[in-house]
């Protein structure tokens, strides 16, 4: 069994140096940052093919949209209102 061209004996040595060098109080605390970090990672990769789709998303909707006619505001009718209330 290799795992990056490395073989059982290799990964062995490896873990007891890191035993030896952190210590078996800190190995589960060193194991949960590892894990966040590969987890960050993951996501952030994810979080950029999800921008590049949105952008192009975008983009799409953007060509396809026709500026709308630019309406006249309403008129304001409440000042009329009042002046009539007031004569009665």
């Amino acid at each position: 069994m290799k795992l990056l061209g490395m073989g059982v004996p290799e990964l062995l040595i490896i873990l007891a140096v890191i035993l030896l060098i952190f210590g078996p109080k800190n190995l589960p605390k060193l194991g949960a940052s590892l894990g966040k970090t590969v987890r960050n990672l993951r996501e952030g990769l994810g979080s950029d093919k999800a921008e590049e789709a949105m952008e192009l998303a975008v983009e799409d909707v953007e060509d396809e949209d026709e500026p709308e006619p630019v309406r006249a505001a309403p008129k304001k009718t409440v000042k009329v209102a009042k002046k009539a209330e007031q004569t009665a």
